[in-house]
């Protein structure tokens, strides 16, 4: 048995892919999280376990010296599983996936093993005359909001993270204790830009410095901004002189004072067309919100959906031929397509226990990534903060959806396009109270 922790006290969400090394004879060798009252070895615990034959188990030890009990197994068979075990309270929740999947097996007990515990990640032989390795990625630790924190302007902190499309490895490259939202990939792949606290920011991913971006007299901006196919230009969404509805303005990528293009609010910009002559914007028009679309110098709105509900992330293919978008037309918010000139508007996914939103094409065109809410934790029209929530990638020209990053965000995490020019690298925000010091972070 070996055991890398961290002592930590209050709620916690922990959260890896795991996988164990090479083939062996001994079914119970077993790798996952396990929170412990002490160091000693008949300790008080509690773990979430992946074992060598595909066993998944919630499993514990009530007190010291008692033996260790089952409080569910199932059988999941896969090379690499998604283990969490979260804590409220004395309320222990363990959910395990198959690597690419959502969490499909879930357990939860009530137990009392102390505040302050030794929490951390675990291998065991089940021999002990033998070595076995267990590798992990992914993992983090995470300590969830307070409940609705945000109405109290109670924002818990940021990272920015760059995920790998190719191996699903993510890395934290920046936190900070604000609320950051919405990276976009600049076209050169070398800096970000997000918002916080109503300014925009350039991020330079090789100096992991943040640089705030002069957006002249727009000082309330929201996290729907957008960088035009060329590189050249931003729009923004912007609060500033409206008594707080949201307008539409485009500025110069590298600053500047903006210029309004939305004749009227509210409007949240999501994209542009490629060939920079139009913007599309979700629109709130006598209480509904649809799709919209304006010139880029101005003028007359279009109005582009008519159905009831809200439609929301507006987004142009890169070939210009297709508006994506999400919709909660029927009932749940899903995924929709249409053509550019909002004709053939045609539902793309249709889940029955999550909530998408906000497609991002990648520039090749060959991918769509999304985000994904828990129906049994928000409203269909609801995209909060501070949720577990998946990133998913799909074909853009159609196929199974897969599940890229496990995540504790929602509202800000990709509002808009992120993107790396080269389509391999997505980057997105993720929240925790706790910022650990491994990382660079922001004073």
């Amino acid at each position: 048995f070996h055991f890398t922790w961290k002592k930590i006290k209050g709620d916690f969400l922990l959260r890896a892919n795991a996988r164990l090394i090479g083939t062996s004879a001994q079914a119970h060798r077993k790798v996952g999280w396990i929170v412990r009252k002490s160091l000693q070895g008949n300790a008080a615990h509690i773990s979430a376990t992946m074992h060598g034959d595909g066993l998944a188990a919630l499993q514990y030890r009530a007190s010291a010296g008692d033996s260790t009990k089952n409080v569910g197994t199932a059988t999941l068979q896969g090379a690499t599983s998604v283990i969490q075990l979260e804590r409220k309270g004395n309320t222990y929740t363990m959910q395990v996936a198959r690597e690419g999947e959502p969490f499909t097996f879930k357990q939860v007990i009530t137990l009392d093993i102390g505040d302050e515990v030794y929490a951390g990640l675990f291998v065991c032989a089940h021999d002990a005359d033998k070595i076995e390795t267990g590798v992990f990625s992914n993992v983090r630790i995470i300590s969830p909001a307070t409940s609705d924190p945000v109405s109290s302007k109670k924002y818990i902190g940021s990272q920015i993270e760059l995920l790998d499309i190719a191996t699903q490895n993510s890395t934290i490259i920046y936190q900070s204790p604000k609320s950051l939202q919405a990276p976009n990939w600049m076209k050169d792949g070398r800096s970000l830009i997000y918002n916080s606290e109503g300014l925009l920011y350039k991020f330079d991913l090789a100096t992991k410095t943040p640089v705030k971006l002069n957006s002249g007299t727009a000082t309330d901006n929201n996290n729907d901004h957008v960088i035009s196919f060329d590189g050249t230009m931003l729009a923004i969404s912007d609060h500033s002189k409206s008594m707080h509805e949201s307008l539409g303005y485009v500025m110069p990528i590298t600053g500047g004072e903006p210029r309004r293009v939305t004749p009227r609010g509210s409007a949240y910009i999501h994209g542009w067309s490629p060939d920079a002559k139009y913007l599309v914007f979700a629109g709130e028009r006598n209480g509904d919100y649809d799709i919209y679309r304006v010139p880029v110098t101005g003028g007359e709105e279009e109005r582009m959906t008519t159905a009831t509900g809200l439609d929301d992330g507006p987004e142009y293919s890169p070939d210009g031929k297709y508006i994506w978008f999400n919709s909660v037309r029927t009932g749940t918010m899903q995924l929709w397509r249409m053509n550019a000139d909002g004709s053939d508007q045609t539902q793309i996914t249709n889940d029955a226990e999550l909530y998408n939103w906000f497609p991002h094409v990648s520039p090749d065109g060959k991918w769509v990534v999304y985000l994904s809410f828990l129906k049994s934790e928000v409203k269909p029209n609801e995209h909060s903060f501070y949720k577990h929530v998946y990133l998913r990638l799909m074909p853009s020209d159609g196929g199974p959806s897969k599940v890229i990053g496990y995540l504790y965000g929602g509202q800000g995490t990709i509002n808009t396009p992120s993107w790396s020019p080269d389509s391999k690298r997505i980057a997105f925000i993720s929240n925790n109270n706790w910022l650990f010091p491994v990382y660079p972070i922001s004073k």
